[in-house]
């Protein structure tokens, strides 16, 4: 296992400490998404029976029945295990994609792996695993990422980009240099395609270009409008100043409307998920419409899998019916009729 010199009860608390404020306070980035800014142009005759309407797409050579993705959230901890647990089931009942939370304690504590360990429920959805990339620059190894992919049977690795966040984390990383060059190695050493996801504060053009000139296969621009990473470090503060720094970056950020648009100009064929402050399914369609391949959510799925598996069940129902009915109401038939439908910016 790892020789991070972590410790390794800190790693728990603070998944702890994620998953109680993410619930219990408001961390809402003072921005937005952008998708508010954008409307469908309604088509009153679109001719086309509901039941017809195709929502099914690929990803990672897998088969979607929607193209979402249930976001990264949690692990490590037994209600994060639950949490995920019940993710899993519900991705797999509907169709769609999975990112388990960061797996980094898991190298120093093989015994989470039940908090991770959900491909059992979830045999035939793609399921990512995850870690920070900044940690390729504190001892994490290639091989220990491919075990990360390996024990939990995964479709892909996700490495974060969460420089804002941890800047404003008391044990936060700060060395941010020479990255690149790691994340080469990996995509070359890897069995799996490597992903690259923002947290919440978006990728632009010029990370993008650098990103897939090392071989990234898969962009997740996590734009900001939704969490705020440095306000949830806000509340973790132990001391005024902490508070004070964290807080001032509630605005910070790319809206994940712009990012789209950035990554769009030089993605090429490289898949892009919109994730980052999407609250519907309609937010999913303008994602789709502007460019994305899937589009991801994370803060409504996670409350309600804490409270339940059927509100958790709804919810995803709730999501795939609003882009229905979006596609039904622009007459899209399919996603790629639904990329070419009338906007008004």
């Amino acid at each position: 296992m790892s020789k991070m010199p972590k410790n390794q009860n800190l790693d728990i608390e603070r998944k702890q400490d994620h998953i109680e404020i993410n619930l219990m306070k408001n961390v809402a980035s003072t921005l937005t998404s952008g998708f508010e800014s954008m409307q469908f142009i309604h088509n009153a005759l679109p001719e086309i029976n509901y039941d017809s309407i195709d929502t099914t797409s690929t990803f990672l050579g897998k088969s979607l029945q929607a193209p979402i993705l249930i976001s990264s959230m949690t692990g490590g901890t037994t209600r994060a295990g639950d949490i995920n647990y019940r993710l899993a089931q519900a991705a797999q009942k509907a169709g769609i994609a999975m990112g388990l939370g960061s797996m980094r304690v898991l190298l120093t504590k093989p015994d989470t792996i039940t908090t991770f360990a959900v491909r059992d429920v979830a045999p035939d959805i793609p399921l990512l695993a995850n870690i920070g990339a900044v940690q390729l620059n504190y001892f994490v190894t290639p091989k220990e990422c491919q075990y990360l992919v390996d024990v939990v049977k995964a479709d892909a690795l996700i490495l974060h980009l969460n420089v804002l966040q941890e800047l404003t984390q008391p044990e936060g990383n700060r060395n941010w240099e020479n990255l690149l060059p790691k994340i080469k190695e990996l995509v070359n050493y890897l069995s799996v395609p490597v992903i690259v996801k923002e947290v919440g504060y978006g990728l632009s053009k010029k990370v993008a270009e650098s990103l897939i000139g090392v071989g990234v296969k898969v962009l997740d621009i996590a734009g900001s409008g939704g969490t705020s990473w440095s306000q949830v470090e806000a509340y973790r503060a132990t001391n005024s100043l902490q508070n004070r720094i964290a807080s001032s970056f509630i605005n910070w950020g790319i809206p994940t409307l712009d990012s789209l648009k950035m990554v769009r100009e030089v993605s090429g064929d490289i898949p892009i998920i919109a994730s980052g402050g999407l609250k519907s399914g309609i937010d999913g369609a303008k994602a789709i419409r502007m460019g994305a391949n899937i589009f991801g959510l994370a803060g409504q799925f996670l409350k309600a899998a804490d409270t339940s598996e059927s509100l958790l069940s709804e919810e995803v129902q709730l999501i795939i019916e609003q882009l229905k009915i979006t596609m039904l109401c622009t007459g899209s038939r399919t996603l790629k009729d639904l990329a070419k439908a009338e906007i008004r910016l």
